[in-house]
């Protein structure tokens, strides 16, 4: 009920107004929303106000000239001017589809759930068609504002969230009927802009801004105009957040420069138990006869104990060994569990004489 009163407030306001500049009807409305939005006494003193103003209004103005002036407002909306060479026929009827909508989304010609995209390329086309220097149309400047106000609005998440929840076709249609004799539109009905038209304009076809020493800018969602006293703040917050992120980034480059350097510290092992270009040189353990290889230069270089060298290559060579039998006797055990499970008797007679290698080498070296 809360946001119910303070809608119920606003319209009132804007009833107030009205009331100040004679425009009863469009006050009385207001104030009847705000009778259903919120009703207060203060809607009731509203209303009764009107009431009494739009009575005494009517009294003062004479019968014939109210007509007159009513039906020369209602030929000037509905006349369409005389053929005029400044203008054809088509671009008219573009100003005229603009100033019978009700709201933004009929003026682009979207629908509520139409994309970003999808306004932009419909203000687009509509910008080229309404763009003063091109439409010498009269409105034709009006309904370039409009346009311009509409995707504004449109392509902005928080504005367009507020016109959905509280905008009105009634009133919007109201106060652009309301306005027509004037020499401007009012289409934005509390969602104004912080660009003029030809400025918006200029963003969505790459065009000059007016004034130099601005430029624009979208962030979140928005646009926002920039002198050059905050376009160097902004350059400075750039700056900050790149220190930032190189800090961030600082201990993963000291991982991989300190991963570098070990490199260059580690020593080739000094043995292997496989023959390769490196390791050549064949030699035999003195317990257990485990062949393993050195390098070429190993008795020159090698200044260590021989007999712990040789305990290491023979734990190696064990650990191996275990792990090949380990595989040996797994692959053993599944055939044979296979062949039982098929009823292959040859399938397991095969299995069972399946030689295990590995594991006959620890069993060698354990007899020693």
């Amino acid at each position: 009920m809360d946001s119910n009163k303070d809608e119920a407030d606003r319209c009132l306001d804007l009833a107030e107004q009205y009331m100040r500049e004679s425009r009863f009807e469009d006050a009385e409305k207001f104030v009847r929303k705000a009778m259903k939005l919120y009703p207060t006494k203060r809607v009731e003193e509203i209303l009764a106000r009107i009431s009494v103003l739009s009575k005494q209004n009517r009294k003062s103005e004479p019968e014939p000239e109210l007509r007159k002036r009513q039906a020369t407002a209602t030929n000037k909306e509905t006349s369409q001017p005389q053929a005029n060479a400044d203008y054809s026929k088509e671009q008219y009827e573009y100003v005229k589809r603009i100033k019978k909508c009700k709201d933004y989304y009929e003026i682009l010609g979207v629908t509520k759930e139409a994309t970003d995209s999808e306004i932009k390329k419909a203000y687009k086309k509509l910008a080229l068609q309404l763009h003063p220097d091109k439409n010498k149309a009269p409105g034709a400047a009006e309904s370039f504002k409009a346009i311009g106000n509409a995707v504004a609005v449109l392509t902005d998440p928080e504005k367009r969230k507020q016109y959905d929840l509280y905008g009105s076709d009634e009133d919007r249609m109201q106060s652009a009927h309301s306005r027509s004799t004037h020499t401007h539109y009012n289409y934005s009905r509390g969602f104004e802009t912080d660009f003029t038209a030809e400025e918006l304009f200029n963003m969505f076809f790459g065009g000059g801004f007016p004034q130099q020493e601005f430029y624009m800018r979208r962030s979140g969602g928005r646009w926002m105009r920039q002198t050059p006293d905050n376009q160097q703040q902004h350059a400075h917050r750039e700056q900050a957040n790149g220190y930032t992120a190189f800090l961030q980034m600082l201990p993963v480059l000291l991982l991989i420069v300190l991963t570098m350097m070990s490199s260059f510290f580690i020593s080739d092992p000094v043995y292997s138990l496989h023959s390769n270009a490196k390791y050549s040189v064949q030699r035999t353990t003195q317990d257990h006869k485990v062949p393993y290889y050195v390098k070429e230069n190993f008795h020159s270089e090698y200044q260590g104990s021989l007999r712990r060298l040789e305990i290491s290559v023979e734990d190696e060579y064990m650990i191996n060994l275990r792990n090949a039998c380990y595989r040996e006797k797994s692959y053993k055990d599944s055939m044979v569990w296979k062949a039982r499970n098929f009823g292959d008797a040859e399938l397991f007679q095969k299995a069972k004489n399946m030689d295990t290698p590995s594991c006959r080498k620890l069993q060698d070296i354990h007899a020693n």
